[in-house]
Parts: C-alpha cells; structure tokens; sequence
C-alpha cells in the first residue's frame, strides 16, 4: 500500500512522465529503502498472516472476493512481506509470490519462520513475470505493483497470461478520486485542489535528479479500459466504505476522509 516514509535521500517532488525502465528502478530503490519502516509501522494491522485489502480494514476471510481458494493455485502479485499469500496458503491454496524489492521478500521469508506457513517468493517485475502460461488458477494483489508501473495494462496482460482461462484476478488500489485531493487525513483532505483528469505521475526526486519514488493515477474509466483492453472481463468493483468502530489512520486514509470519500477500489477480474 502507498504510504508516506520519511527516505533516507533527500527529496523533491514533480510531475512528469517516466520510462519503463526509470518507473522499475524508482520503485525498487524506494521499496528496498523503505520495507523496514512499513513493516514495523503496519505489520500488527496487516498480522503475519492476514489479508487485508486496504487501510479500510477489509478482510479477505470476510467478503471472499477470491471464493474458495482450497486446493487452488495462486499468483500474489506485488507480495511484500507476504502477508496475503501467507493466508491463502494456511486457507489450504498452492500460492507464490513476487515482489520488485528484495528486502521486502526478507521479510516475507521472516515471516515465513515465525508462522510456519512456507510462501515461496520470487523477486520479478510485474511487467515481466517469471512464470509459465495459464499456470496459476487464480491471482490477488493488494495494493502491489499496479499503482506503481508505467503501464498497467501491460501488467493486466502479463497476470491474464499466467492465469488459465476462467479464472480470476482480484486487486485493491487507491481510488482515483483521491488525487483530486491533498493526502491529508484532516479536514483539508476534504477540499479538491488537484484535476482528476491530471495524470501525471507524481514522481520524488533524489538531490540528484534521479527518480526515487513514482506513484501513477488512472481514472475510473482508464482501469476499465486497461482491464478490457488486457482481456480480462470486468465482474465486480467495489468501493468500501470506511467500518464504524475503526479509528487507525493510516496517513491519507482517516475516518474523516473515509466518511465522506472512497479510500480504495477493488477489480474483479475474471478471464473469458
């Protein structure tokens, strides 16, 4: 998930475009510098074993956007520490992993030896995913790789070719609303100060220039368009909304701005 780290670089902010190549190296070099943090901050919510959607607190053992994953073969798709995969194997599925950054799939292999659940993970870029043709039955990412590549249709295309035909993809991001407004969990993250229709990537840049954090907006209508356009069929989007009883912030994400605007957006996918 996004978040807001304090980098050991120092930093300037555009918003321009960037390469394939410039996206995957900001994004590998940000998460190798950041997983110690976001995993000391978020892991007692994300628990070692545990899938949770989005900061709204949507549990996969609740809402079951996957179905019945026993016995199912199963791509996590921008794993992190692992701790969606982790639940899908105690769950009873077959279930790999990858990650860009090597540091956060230490972690995952940590977590591994503490809970006893064995997730095997791989370090591969979601533009080019290292495994064969419709060999998974089913894949989920919460939050990984998508908000951070180039081209997210590409990544849609790479997971629709290792998923076999008639199975599904499901995967949470920010909802696209959310860049209209500042990431402020106050009352000024409820005043629009930004066009929904920019899509500039929102990119950091080191004292050098060098590209050290991107993070890309779609609209609504543009994920549509990448998940058709990829070969999927879109099933189910779902926008949750923010539980009463759950008062954790995490940064742009509060229960003020969750009262009044969606946080996240969740894609079924399923492949014809």
């Amino acid at each position: 998930m996004t978040e807001e780290f304090t980098a050991e670089f120092p930093t300037r902010v555009a918003r321009r475009p960037l390469s394939e190549a410039e996206t995957s190296r900001a994004s590998r070099r940000w998460w190798e510098q950041a997983a110690d943090e976001y995993q000391a901050k978020h892991g007692d919510f994300l628990r070692d074993a545990g899938f949770i959607w989005c900061p709204e607190g949507l549990d996969e053992a609740e809402v079951r956007l996957l179905g019945d994953v026993r016995g199912k073969r199963v791509l996590e798709v921008g794993c992190g520490a692992g701790q969606c995969g982790r639940w899908l194997v105690g769950a009873g599925a077959q279930v790999v992993g990858f990650d860009i950054s090597h540091r956060q799939l230490e972690h995952a292999l940590r977590l591994n030896a503490t809970t006893g659940l064995r997730l095997p993970v791989v370090q591969a870029d979601a533009v080019r995913i290292p495994f064969a043709t419709a060999s998974f039955d089913l894949a989920c990412s919460a939050f990984g790789a998508l908000p951070f590549v180039a081209d997210a249709r590409k990544v849609l295309a790479e997971v629709a070719r290792v998923v076999r035909p008639g199975g599904r993809f499901v995967f949470s991001v920010s909802h696209p609303i959310r860049w209209a407004f500042p990431d402020d969990p106050g009352p000024r993250g409820l005043t629009a100060e930004h066009s929904y229709f920019d899509r500039r990537p929102y990119v950091e840049l080191d004292e050098d220039g060098v590209p050290c954090y991107v993070e890309y907006h779609r609209t609504l209508g543009d994920w549509v368009a990448a998940i058709v356009g990829a070969g999927w069929r879109l099933t189910g989007l779902l926008e949750p909304e923010w539980p009463d009883g759950h008062d954790r912030a995490w940064d742009g994400w509060s229960p003020l701005r969750g009262r009044h605007l969606p946080g996240t957006v969740i894609f079924t996918c399923t492949r014809p």
